[in-house]
């Protein structure tokens, strides 16, 4: 190879460089979307996804036997770099100590709207958020299968007090911006009876993850 060749590829953003090594993300499925976009923008080509089920998001006591199945059998077949596209996900750290027994990274972060957010500035607005109730594009679609239905509100509207009264507002944290995905969020919000705040995030911390892997 001429030095040229060489000064060329020294000079490729990392995610173009020839040759990457395939990465195996074992990923929420309440985040796929968003995920294949970041690779889609970045040119990840060498990232291959794994999606567990999204309705985890409401039970996370799954989540860890899901990945701990999922990494086994991605062993089985041979792959040898993989990573755990969640942050804690309500698992009280289950998730990190299934990490470093296997020697795997995840996402960092509590939850995803603090790394759609970027951890450090959800860190920041910690205080004033303490009563806010958080919706991602993700569940600004699916309010009614991923919030209503779990916790039963289509069945008994009289929990909604119980589940929702020490809330204050709702904030939406938007990847894209799509006036449709709003109104929804709008009308999630006027069905808690809580204030509504917008907020754009993009990825936040997502692309970063994914781009270093």
């Amino acid at each position: 190879m001429g030095s040229d060749q060489k000064k060329a590829e020294n000079h490729l953003p990392t995610q173009e460089r020839p040759n990457r090594e395939k990465v195996h993300v074992i990923a929420c499925g309440a985040i796929a979307r968003e995920i294949l976009a970041v690779c889609a923008q970045q040119g990840l080509h060498h990232v291959e996804i794994q999606c567990l089920p999204a309705i985890w998001h409401a039970y996370p006591q799954k989540i860890v036997p899901g990945l701990e199945k999922a990494l086994a059998d991605a062993r089985n077949q041979g792959i040898e770099k993989i990573f755990f596209a969640y942050a804690d996900c309500g698992t009280g750290g289950d998730i990190d100590r299934l990490c470093a027994r296997e020697g795997i990274a995840r996402i960092a972060g509590p939850h995803c709207y603090s790394f759609f957010s970027g951890n450090d500035t959800f860190q920041s607005q910690a205080d004033d958020d303490l009563l806010s109730f958080f919706l991602t594009d993700f569940l600004a679609r699916q309010f009614d299968a991923f919030v209503i239905e779990p916790l039963g509100l289509d069945r008994y509207p009289q929990l909604k007090e119980t589940y929702f009264g020490n809330y204050r507002k709702l904030v939406y944290l938007s990847q894209v911006q799509d006036e449709a995905l709003q109104e929804k969020a709008r009308g999630a919000a006027a069905y808690l009876d809580l204030d509504y705040e917008y907020r754009f995030t993009g990825y936040g911390d997502l692309s970063s993850s994914l781009q270093n892997l």
